[in-house]
């Protein structure tokens, strides 16, 4: 079964990890080259960056991975996919880990940067990976997309929503295609009206993402909800929830389930027993394992 420590941001239940300062050079660890700060696109007028693990050995052309860290749209950091960017390039695929706007809320929890400011350019993040396919000897037909939590959101939005959902932004390479071919999630939330409207604490953090109230932003929310954007020409997807989540309910991810299942989509749903929202030891290596193997399925066609 499957698991990952996700980052959650600091409204109650969510955790915000720091991480060190990253270096500018590209590092050759053994059979690995990391390089990070990386700008991919622009967020509004900020750059936006990514770090990338690669084979250091190898012709390719290799599979893609994108990582879109958690924490409530509002905290989490890229480098908290460091450890497995690089155990996916050990393994030989290029990875990548990415910087998006966060929402930034102020003392009223308005947010600075709501929906679609996230989903913009994390699909943009995939635009620049398949417009340096030859740079960095990446097959641009083979690139999947993860996270957690508010990444796994994310991953979902990236992997449903195709062009005619407007979504793509204005970040750059416009002119290239944001279409993954799997997706792994890890306890996203699917039907955001249904998770505003939850018990479990979750609804000021989805009006803080969306700019409002349910009733008030219907459009919006329905926009952001992966499950609106569903359709037969999907790629497979893989989502791992805890039976316990408390945060985002079990019951999130039995509707992509279901609804996936109704419109043709190759869904896999993995509930584990015991498990709240996020996992932690062995149950955490227990999904990194699955999701690789995911990956290795759908994208190495082992």
């Amino acid at each position: 079964m499957l698991r990952r420590s996700i980052s959650l941001a600091s409204v109650a239940t969510f955790v915000v990890l720091s991480y060190a300062a990253l270096v500018s050079q590209p590092l050759n660890a053994g059979d690995i080259i990391l390089e990070e700060e990386i700008t991919y696109g622009k967020g509004g007028e900020r750059d936006l960056q990514l770090d990338l693990a690669r084979p250091a050995d190898g012709n390719g052309p290799f599979p893609a991975i994108v990582f879109v860290h958690g924490g409530g749209w509002r905290g989490g950091a890229r480098q908290g996919y460091h450890k497995l960017v690089r155990a996916a390039a050990e393994r030989g695929y290029v990875a990548v880990t990415v910087t998006y706007r966060l929402t930034e809320p102020d003392d009223n929890g308005k947010a600075t940067n709501p929906f679609p400011a996230a989903i913009h350019d994390t699909k943009c993040a995939v635009r620049w990976v398949r417009a340096n396919a030859e740079r960095y000897k990446i097959d641009p037909d083979r690139i999947g997309v993860t996270g957690g939590s508010a990444g796994g959101h994310l991953s979902l939005l990236i992997g449903l929503a195709d062009e005619k959902a407007g979504l793509e932004g204005t970040g750059g390479h416009s002119d290239v295609s944001s279409r993954v071919q799997a997706v792994v999630n890890y306890f996203g939330p699917t039907q955001m009206i249904r998770l505003a409207r939850s018990n479990g604490g979750a609804g000021p953090i989805v009006e803080s993402f969306l700019g409002g109230k349910p009733e008030e932003l219907q459009k919006a929310y329905r926009k952001s909800s992966p499950v609106t954007h569903l359709s037969d020409d999907d790629p497979p997807i893989l989502t791992i929830h805890g039976a316990q989540d408390t945060l985002v309910p079990p019951s999130q991810a039995q509707i992509l389930d279901r609804q996936a299942k109704e419109k043709g989509v190759e869904h896999t749903l993995m509930l584990l027993e015991g498990q709240g929202h996020g996992f932690r030891g062995e149950a955490s290596e227990q999904a990194n394992e699955a999701m690789f193997a995911f990956f290795d399925k759908h994208l190495k066609g082992e």
